[in-house]
């Protein structure tokens, strides 16, 4: 698309000619050993693919439904595990910023800030972000409309930061369910930014569970075979070893042995929309 920058996250790049890129892991760091296992195991599915990966774990969900959810280790002990990651695996690594004093301390580890879609609108967390000279991934929020996110690339490039990526993950859709109009990835991307589909939110049902957000784990293959059909530069998509036991947003995310095969059909969608698209990486 026409005027469409790419934008590189450590090791990999977002853009028209570029592969798709995956943003994947857990959705919360349960545990240090537990991350290692999973970046391992990602570490092997995208070398034998040969598909360009960001690893991504929260060190804080702020945005629980229920003040007793488990939230993470913190901002400290978060990063530590994130250097790790990045050190043992070579992964380019994101987390997602709730907060301006966070951003500092995790833009010395992280490749990629994240703002997460409630969040979109915060002026004083963007302008942070984009303060660092990092890339940013503002995930479009649900209550906004996909050429709305033009302001927050203005925000963006005032703070003389063009290094942003865009992520749908759905709409909200009456009382505790989102639904998709893939035409933001189309029109996002007419804005100018790389575009990021997020497979694993877009299938969340908020409150679902009453204390919970609940969610439909067999409707992220659909949704993400459908964004890669319609052109997105990335995937976002969390995974675990067993979904039903995470300690945060187990019913949204796919299992870990589940993965492989869905990259794989991408891939062949990928190829057959954008012939040349996998030639530069």
């Amino acid at each position: 698309m026409a005027g469409r920058r790419v934008v590189p996250v450590g090791n990999v790049t977002f853009g028209p000619q570029h592969p798709l890129v995956w943003i994947t892991g857990p959705c919360v760091i349960e545990s240090a050993d537990l991350v290692m296992r999973i970046a391992e195991t990602l570490r092997g599915v995208a070398d034998r693919l040969n598909v360009p990966m960001i690893f991504k774990a929260s060190f804080d969900k702020a945005n629980r439904t229920s003040g007793k959810s488990f939230r993470g280790p913190g901002l400290q002990e978060g990063l530590k595990v994130l250097q790790t990651v990045k050190q043992q695996f070579g992964f380019a690594v994101t987390s997602d910023l709730h907060e301006v004093h966070q951003v500092e301390p995790a833009a010395e580890v992280l490749d990629l800030l994240q703002i997460p879609a409630f969040l979109a609108r915060q002026t004083d967390l963007v302008l942070a972000a984009a303060a660092t000279g990092k890339a940013v991934n503002v995930k479009k929020g649900q209550f906004m409309a996909p050429w709305d996110m033009k302001n927050v690339i203005a925000k963006m490039t005032e703070a003389n930061n063009d290094k942003i990526l865009l992520t749908e993950r759905g709409t909200t859709f009456g009382y505790g369910m989102l639904v998709n109009d893939m035409r933001a990835i189309p029109w996002m991307q007419e804005l100018g930014a790389p575009v990021v589909f997020d497979a694993t939110h877009s299938v969340q049902m908020p409150g679902g569970l009453g204390d919970r957000t609940g969610g439909y784990r067999a409707m992220v293959p659909y949704l993400a075979k459908a964004a890669t059909a319609v052109g997105c530069d990335g995937i976002f998509l969390e995974t675990h070893p067993n979904p039903d036991v995470a300690l945060s947003d187990g019913p949204n995310m796919i299992p870990l042995a589940e993965l492989p095969a869905l990259i794989e059909t991408c891939l062949r969608i990928r190829a057959a929309i954008e012939p040349t698209s996998e030639r530069i990486g």
